[in-house]
């Protein structure tokens, strides 16, 4: 029986963790990092995060394009950084481990990239730190991101700011999962205000901008049911996570059109399509 296997029992029924699930993990919810996993065309997900993430493509069918493109968004902004000289990145809400994380984009480039993340989902964590065993420039901590001075207390989090180099944070479809506003905007002021001047600030957040009131209440009921409600945000609200940082070119703009890469980008041609925001701003 294979690992996916044995993590299908039908939902509502207990199931057996598989073997690479920390026992105390809860198989009778969908995770927002599973559901993740699963529309990156990725395995480490349980039956009832796919009934979740299909149910999710039901209402919106280009659900699954939504997340791919936000991965690809990573993936670009992790490149211009690496072009700016930032070769040092913490990221907050790693998810689970896939195809073009951070420390993989980045040491394509420079294999002396250093990269922290934290996730507080214990299968992320645990699939990461199996991932990174072997990399020597990489490493997770499990912690909850809200409590930003525990995550700067970290000893991986003190070495990556201990000589004062200019850090790459990203937070990269995270902060719609922080859902009190005060909380998320006093995560990225605090966490900004600790880095170097120099460093950059990256994030991709969902919307409701543009999107059909069904759709968005569909969605939003949808994740209530999850280990992750979501708050989306309008423009002018993800505007506010800048607010005493330099935005970079081309400042704020829906997740396809931040510096896409060719004009056959995924959603390029309707980038409102992919509900979502992002930017990167520098550190004065």
């Amino acid at each position: 029986m294979s690992s996916r296997d044995r993590a299908d029992a039908p939902v509502g029924v207990a199931a057996i963790p598989p073997a690479w699930a920390p026992a105390s993990v809860p198989l009778d919810m969908p995770s927002a990092a599973r559901m993740y996993d699963y529309f990156l065309g990725g395995y480490h997900n349980f039956a009832v995060d796919r009934k979740a993430a299909d149910a999710a493509s039901s209402i919106y069918p280009e659900f699954p394009l939504v997340m791919r493109a936000n991965r690809a968004f990573l993936r670009r902004a992790v490149k211009f950084l690496l072009g700016e000289g930032i070769h040092r990145f913490l990221d907050l809400g790693a998810g689970i481990p896939t195809v073009d994380n951070t420390h993989q984009v980045a040491n394509k480039v420079d294999p002396r990239s250093q990269v922290v993340y934290v996730d507080n989902d214990p299968i992320a964590v645990a699939h990461s730190s199996a991932m990174l065993r072997d990399v020597p420039n990489a490493t997770i901590i499990e912690a909850d991101v809200v409590k930003f001075r525990d995550v700067l207390a970290q000893p991986a989090v003190q070495e990556l700011l201990r000589d004062g180099q200019p850090v790459g944070l990203l937070m990269v479809f995270l902060l719609h999962f922080i859902l009190d506003d005060a909380a998320a905007y006093d995560l990225v002021k605090n966490l900004s205000n600790a880095l170097p001047s120099g460093s950059y600030v990256v994030i991709s957040h969902a919307t409701a901008d543009d999107t059909p009131e069904d759709v968005r209440v569909q969605l939003t009921r949808l994740y209530q049911g999850t280990t992750n409600p979501v708050r989306v945000r309008s423009r002018a609200e993800f505007a506010r996570f800048f607010d005493g940082l330099e935005l970079v070119e081309p400042g704020i703009a829906y997740v396809p059109a931040w510096r896409p890469e060719a004009p056959d980008d995924l959603l390029l041609d309707r980038p409102q399509r992919a509900v979502s925001f992002a930017a990167v701003a520098r550190v004065p």
